[in-house]
Protein backbone atom coordinates (compact mmCIF):
# COMPACT_ATOMS: atom_id res chain seq x y z
CA UNK A 1 0.00 0.00 0.00
CA UNK A 2 1.61 2.97 -1.25
CA UNK A 3 1.30 6.22 1.06
CA UNK A 4 -0.74 8.72 -0.10
CA UNK A 5 1.14 11.75 0.11
CA UNK A 6 3.64 12.26 -2.56
CA UNK A 7 7.59 13.31 -1.61
CA UNK A 8 7.27 16.78 -2.27
CA UNK A 9 4.44 17.38 0.36
CA UNK A 10 6.12 15.60 3.07
CA UNK A 11 7.83 17.42 5.95
CA UNK A 12 11.75 18.03 5.71
CA UNK A 13 13.07 19.05 9.45
CA UNK A 14 16.74 20.88 8.45
CA UNK A 15 17.58 20.00 12.46
CA UNK A 16 17.61 15.92 11.45
CA UNK A 17 19.70 16.40 8.78
CA UNK A 18 23.14 14.71 9.94
CA UNK A 19 21.58 13.11 13.52
CA UNK A 20 23.13 10.23 14.60
CA UNK A 21 19.86 8.21 14.34
CA UNK A 22 19.18 4.27 16.31
CA UNK A 23 16.02 2.59 15.27
CA UNK A 24 15.45 -1.13 16.93
CA UNK A 25 13.34 -3.35 14.85
CA UNK A 26 14.45 -1.26 11.53
CA UNK A 27 13.98 -3.97 8.87
CA UNK A 28 9.98 -4.17 8.53
CA UNK A 29 6.86 -2.98 8.83
CA UNK A 30 7.02 0.59 11.15
CA UNK A 31 10.06 0.31 11.79
CA UNK A 32 11.31 0.40 8.00
CA UNK A 33 9.01 3.34 7.85
CA UNK A 34 11.19 5.04 10.41
CA UNK A 35 14.34 4.05 8.77
CA UNK A 36 13.20 5.32 5.38
CA UNK A 37 11.68 8.46 7.18
CA UNK A 38 15.15 9.16 8.49
CA UNK A 39 16.91 8.53 5.26
CA UNK A 40 15.32 11.44 3.38
CA UNK A 41 15.64 13.48 6.23
CA UNK A 42 19.62 13.21 5.52
CA UNK A 43 19.70 11.54 8.96
CA UNK A 44 23.02 9.12 9.69
CA UNK A 45 21.06 5.78 10.59
CA UNK A 46 21.32 2.56 12.30
CA UNK A 47 18.98 -0.18 13.05
CA UNK A 48 18.71 -2.92 14.96
CA UNK A 49 17.46 -6.70 13.55
CA UNK A 50 17.22 -10.14 13.15
CA UNK A 51 15.56 -10.72 10.22
CA UNK A 52 18.90 -10.25 7.91
CA UNK A 53 16.60 -11.17 4.47
CA UNK A 54 14.19 -8.21 4.89
CA UNK A 55 16.81 -6.02 6.42
CA UNK A 56 19.82 -6.06 3.63
CA UNK A 57 16.41 -5.69 1.34
CA UNK A 58 15.84 -2.57 3.12
CA UNK A 59 19.62 -1.43 2.75
CA UNK A 60 19.36 -1.99 -0.91
CA UNK A 61 16.35 -0.12 -1.46
CA UNK A 62 17.34 2.80 0.43
CA UNK A 63 21.24 3.08 -0.55
CA UNK A 64 20.39 5.47 -3.28
CA UNK A 65 18.27 7.99 -1.44
CA UNK A 66 20.43 10.04 -0.28
CA UNK A 67 24.68 9.89 0.48
CA UNK A 68 24.17 8.56 4.05
CA UNK A 69 25.00 6.52 6.57
CA UNK A 70 22.64 3.53 6.70
CA UNK A 71 23.84 0.61 8.60
CA UNK A 72 22.42 -2.70 9.82
CA UNK A 73 23.68 -4.35 12.63
CA UNK A 74 22.27 -8.00 13.28
CA UNK A 75 21.23 -8.05 17.30
CA UNK A 76 18.94 -10.02 19.54
CA UNK A 77 17.33 -7.35 21.69
CA UNK A 78 16.75 -10.09 24.25
CA UNK A 79 20.22 -10.45 24.67
CA UNK A 80 21.48 -7.54 26.90
CA UNK A 81 25.15 -7.87 26.71
CA UNK A 82 25.25 -8.28 23.18
CA UNK A 83 22.76 -4.33 23.36
CA UNK A 84 25.65 -2.94 25.36
CA UNK A 85 28.38 -3.92 22.78
CA UNK A 86 26.63 -3.04 19.98
CA UNK A 87 25.49 0.16 21.06
CA UNK A 88 29.31 0.83 22.51
CA UNK A 89 30.70 -0.36 19.01
CA UNK A 90 28.61 2.06 17.24
CA UNK A 91 29.88 5.60 19.74
CA UNK A 92 33.32 4.31 19.70
CA UNK A 93 33.02 3.64 15.92
CA UNK A 94 30.70 6.66 14.36
CA UNK A 95 30.15 9.04 17.55
CA UNK A 96 27.29 9.41 19.86
CA UNK A 97 23.66 8.87 18.93
CA UNK A 98 21.35 12.09 18.84
CA UNK A 99 17.93 10.01 18.49
CA UNK A 100 16.91 6.98 19.96
CA UNK A 101 13.57 4.72 18.31
CA UNK A 102 12.50 2.33 20.49
CA UNK A 103 10.23 0.00 17.83
CA UNK A 104 11.22 -3.75 18.37
CA UNK A 105 8.07 -5.55 19.26
CA UNK A 106 6.15 -8.69 18.72
CA UNK A 107 2.55 -9.21 19.17
CA UNK A 108 2.41 -12.69 18.73
CA UNK A 109 -1.02 -14.10 19.60
CA UNK A 110 -1.39 -16.24 23.07
CA UNK A 111 -3.77 -17.18 25.66
CA UNK A 112 -3.94 -16.95 29.12
CA UNK A 113 -3.53 -20.65 29.25
CA UNK A 114 -0.26 -20.73 26.96
CA UNK A 115 1.59 -18.45 29.31
CA UNK A 116 4.48 -20.17 31.14
CA UNK A 117 6.82 -18.21 33.52
CA UNK A 118 9.34 -19.15 30.79
CA UNK A 119 6.71 -17.34 28.14
CA UNK A 120 6.34 -14.77 30.20
CA UNK A 121 9.99 -13.82 30.90
CA UNK A 122 10.28 -14.10 26.97
CA UNK A 123 7.34 -11.67 26.03
CA UNK A 124 8.70 -9.15 28.19
CA UNK A 125 12.28 -9.50 27.07
CA UNK A 126 11.11 -8.72 23.40
CA UNK A 127 8.69 -6.14 24.28
CA UNK A 128 10.05 -4.17 26.81
CA UNK A 129 13.70 -4.53 28.66
CA UNK A 130 15.58 -3.68 25.05
CA UNK A 131 13.77 -0.26 25.36
CA UNK A 132 15.05 0.53 28.91
CA UNK A 133 19.02 -0.80 28.00
CA UNK A 134 19.35 0.57 25.00
CA UNK A 135 17.99 3.92 26.81
CA UNK A 136 20.50 3.27 29.44
CA UNK A 137 23.33 2.92 27.23
CA UNK A 138 22.91 5.96 24.48
CA UNK A 139 21.52 8.32 27.80
CA UNK A 140 25.41 9.26 29.23
CA UNK A 141 26.77 10.67 25.52
CA UNK A 142 23.31 12.30 25.07
CA UNK A 143 23.99 14.04 28.64
CA UNK A 144 27.73 14.64 28.12
CA UNK A 145 26.02 17.39 25.02
CA UNK A 146 23.22 18.14 27.30
CA UNK A 147 20.73 17.31 24.46
CA UNK A 148 19.22 14.19 22.99
CA UNK A 149 15.66 11.96 22.00
CA UNK A 150 14.22 8.89 22.75
CA UNK A 151 10.75 7.66 21.16
CA UNK A 152 9.44 4.60 22.43
CA UNK A 153 6.80 2.93 20.43
CA UNK A 154 3.59 2.18 22.50
CA UNK A 155 0.74 0.35 21.22
CA UNK A 156 -3.00 1.24 20.94
CA UNK A 157 -4.15 -2.73 22.02
CA UNK A 158 -3.93 -2.36 25.86
CA UNK A 159 -6.01 0.43 25.48
CA UNK A 160 -8.96 -1.07 23.74
CA UNK A 161 -8.39 -4.26 25.49
CA UNK A 162 -7.93 -6.91 22.49
CA UNK A 163 -8.05 -10.38 23.20
CA UNK A 164 -5.65 -13.01 22.89
CA UNK A 165 -2.89 -10.24 23.97
CA UNK A 166 -2.42 -10.11 27.47
CA UNK A 167 1.28 -9.96 28.14
CA UNK A 168 2.10 -7.92 25.12
CA UNK A 169 -0.68 -5.53 26.10
CA UNK A 170 0.58 -5.46 29.61
CA UNK A 171 4.63 -4.91 28.28
CA UNK A 172 2.81 -1.78 25.94
CA UNK A 173 1.58 -0.33 29.16
CA UNK A 174 4.54 -0.08 31.05
CA UNK A 175 6.36 1.32 27.61
CA UNK A 176 4.21 4.40 28.79
CA UNK A 177 4.89 4.46 32.46
CA UNK A 178 8.60 4.08 31.08
CA UNK A 179 8.32 7.07 29.03
CA UNK A 180 7.06 9.34 31.88
CA UNK A 181 9.42 8.16 34.40
CA UNK A 182 12.79 8.74 31.78
CA UNK A 183 11.05 11.91 30.69
CA UNK A 184 10.89 13.06 34.21
CA UNK A 185 14.35 12.23 35.26
CA UNK A 186 16.46 13.34 32.08
CA UNK A 187 14.60 16.57 31.62
CA UNK A 188 17.45 18.53 33.53
CA UNK A 189 19.92 16.92 31.35
CA UNK A 190 17.87 18.47 27.44
CA UNK A 191 16.98 14.74 26.95
CA UNK A 192 13.28 14.17 25.77
CA UNK A 193 11.44 11.29 25.81
CA UNK A 194 8.07 10.65 24.32
CA UNK A 195 5.70 7.92 22.94
CA UNK A 196 3.99 6.91 19.82
CA UNK A 197 1.15 4.94 19.90
CA UNK A 198 0.03 3.50 16.88
CA UNK A 199 -3.43 2.08 15.62
CA UNK A 200 -3.48 -1.17 13.64
CA UNK A 201 -0.90 -0.39 10.85
CA UNK A 202 -0.74 -1.89 7.72
CA UNK A 203 2.22 -4.42 7.25
CA UNK A 204 2.70 -7.90 6.10
CA UNK A 205 3.00 -8.57 9.62
CA UNK A 206 -0.85 -7.39 10.50
CA UNK A 207 -2.20 -9.03 7.67
CA UNK A 208 -1.52 -12.36 9.15
CA UNK A 209 -4.15 -11.44 11.61
CA UNK A 210 -6.84 -10.05 9.95
CA UNK A 211 -9.02 -11.01 6.84
CA UNK A 212 -10.21 -8.10 4.34
CA UNK A 213 -13.53 -8.13 6.53
CA UNK A 214 -12.13 -7.76 9.77
CA UNK A 215 -9.63 -4.84 8.10
CA UNK A 216 -13.06 -3.70 7.03
CA UNK A 217 -14.43 -3.61 10.59
CA UNK A 218 -11.12 -1.91 11.54
CA UNK A 219 -11.28 0.86 9.61
CA UNK A 220 -15.27 1.17 10.10
CA UNK A 221 -14.43 1.89 13.73
CA UNK A 222 -11.97 4.92 12.83
CA UNK A 223 -13.00 8.24 12.82
CA UNK A 224 -11.00 8.53 9.78
CA UNK A 225 -11.70 5.76 7.18
CA UNK A 226 -7.93 5.80 5.83
CA UNK A 227 -5.61 2.71 6.12
CA UNK A 228 -2.68 3.67 8.27
CA UNK A 229 0.93 2.46 6.98
CA UNK A 230 4.39 2.64 8.50
CA UNK A 231 5.03 6.28 7.29
CA UNK A 232 2.03 7.53 9.16
CA UNK A 233 3.72 6.24 12.50
CA UNK A 234 7.00 7.40 10.51
CA UNK A 235 5.66 11.54 10.23
CA UNK A 236 4.78 11.58 14.51
CA UNK A 237 8.29 10.04 15.01
CA UNK A 238 9.74 12.85 13.15
CA UNK A 239 8.41 15.19 14.43
CA UNK A 240 9.15 14.46 17.71
CA UNK A 241 12.81 13.83 16.57
CA UNK A 242 13.23 17.38 15.41
CA UNK A 243 14.23 20.44 16.90
CA UNK A 244 10.39 21.73 16.31
CA UNK A 245 9.40 19.47 19.33
CA UNK A 246 11.76 21.30 21.38
CA UNK A 247 9.40 21.27 24.61
CA UNK A 248 7.72 18.05 23.88
CA UNK A 249 8.13 15.55 26.36
CA UNK A 250 6.85 12.78 28.92
CA UNK A 251 3.81 12.40 26.98
CA UNK A 252 1.78 9.75 24.21
CA UNK A 253 1.20 10.80 20.60
CA UNK A 254 -1.65 8.56 18.84
CA UNK A 255 -1.55 8.04 15.49
CA UNK A 256 -4.60 5.87 15.02
CA UNK A 257 -6.97 7.52 13.28
CA UNK A 258 -9.03 7.83 15.65
CA UNK A 259 -10.02 4.01 16.58
CA UNK A 260 -10.52 4.53 20.23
Amino acid sequence: MDYPIPPERRAQYPSLSGRRVLVTGGGSGIGAGIVEGFVRQGADVTFFDICDEEANALVARLSNARDNGLRYLRVDLTDVPAIKDAIAGELDGRGPFDILVNNAANDDRHSLEQVDEAYWDDRFNVNLRHQFFCAQAVIPSMRDRGEGVIVNLGSISWHLGITDLPLYQTAKAAIEGLTRALARELGPDGIRVSCVVPGNVRTPRQLKWYTPEGEAEIVDAQCLKGRLVPEDVAAMVLFLSSDDARLITGHEYFVDAGWR
